[in-house]
């Protein structure tokens, strides 16, 4: 190898690190899902975690992650219903009530006890906005949906998916 070739190895190889350094330091390499060397503790699901997961289960059609995720009347409530129909007649009921819904919004949970909370959800849709208050009760470190009040409507001025001008 010529003394030129070296040279530029070198050249390139310190570019290299100096240009890696630069993104660790900004914190590009952060979305690359690489290993910790620290373990990091799992937290708890939040309220919202809860809700999110019962409507992904909702629209995915999956009855028992959606079941599983309430508590107490309300439970029973979709346990009976679901039993009164085919498993795949209530997940295709699930589905079909989820399929317009075109985004979701939550606030953050207002606490009601120690453990309960509320938790006012916006759904959106294409000609209108719907709000609805979640109620959560949390036993032993799980979040579970007890009961939720209808569901209001709220027209919009400007429909969903509308091109701005």
């Amino acid at each position: 190898m010529t003394k030129e070739r070296k040279a530029q190895l070198i050249t390139v190889l310190i570019l290299g690190a100096a240009i890696g350094f630069i993104a660790w330091k900004q914190g590009a390499l952060s979305s690359l899902n690489l290993p910790s060397m620290t373990a990091s503790p799992k937290s708890d699901p939040t309220p919202q975690d809860v809700i999110y997961t019962a409507l992904d289960a909702a629209r995915d059609g999956n009855v028992s992650a959606y079941i599983s995720a309430h508590t107490g009347q309300m439970e029973q409530a979709l346990r009976k219903a679901a039993a009164e129909s085919t498993e795949s007649g209530f997940a295709k009921y699930l589905k079909e009530t989820n399929a317009p819904i075109k985004g979701i919004a939550l606030q953050e949970p207002q606490s009601l006890t120690d453990r309960e909370v509320k938790v006012r959800v916006e759904y959106v849709f294409q000609d209108r906005n719907e709000i609805q208050w979640m109620y959560l009760e949390k036993s032993g470190n799980t979040w579970k949906i007890a009961r939720v009040d209808s569901a209001e409507r709220i027209q919009t001025l400007v429909p969903y998916g509308t091109p701005v001008r």
